[in-house]
């Protein structure tokens, strides 16, 4: 088991959450029950996997929650470009989240792939 709170993706996760609620109550008030409250819970279940990955005995159980991790990203990533369609907030002013996202989804994937190349390591080790 992990200590989350070490976990510089979890610290990351909650500095995304800050700024999507943020972000959110810019949103026109008719978007409470649509994209605010979509893009936010994407948003808290970011750190919420990663910790919750991090309990896991198992490094396959913690990889799957940091690709679960990893598909919220994207939704935000999602429901940022419709937001911005849409036009309640500017490409301008959504280039740093986009950034952050990115950041975020490059540090997950270098540890899922971490987590991969031990998996295999320790597989050859036990079949040899």
């Amino acid at each position: 088991m992990r200590n989350f709170r070490n976990l510089d993706i979890w610290k990351q996760g909650i500095e995304i959450v800050k700024l999507i609620y943020n972000l959110s109550e810019r949103l026109p008030s008719e978007e409470k029950f649509g994209l605010r409250s979509q893009i936010t819970r994407a948003a808290v279940s970011i750190p919420s996997n990663i910790a919750e990955g991090a309990s896991r005995n198992s490094e396959v159980e913690f990889k799957r929650f940091l690709e679960i991790s990893i598909g919220s990203l994207f939704e935000i990533e999602t429901q940022l470009v419709i937001i911005e369609e849409l036009g309640f907030i500017s490409s301008k002013e959504l280039k740093p989240i986009f950034e952050l996202l990115e950041k975020e989804t490059k540090m997950i994937n270098s540890l899922i792939n971490k987590i991969k190349t031990k998996s295999k390591s320790q597989e050859l080790t036990a079949n040899s």
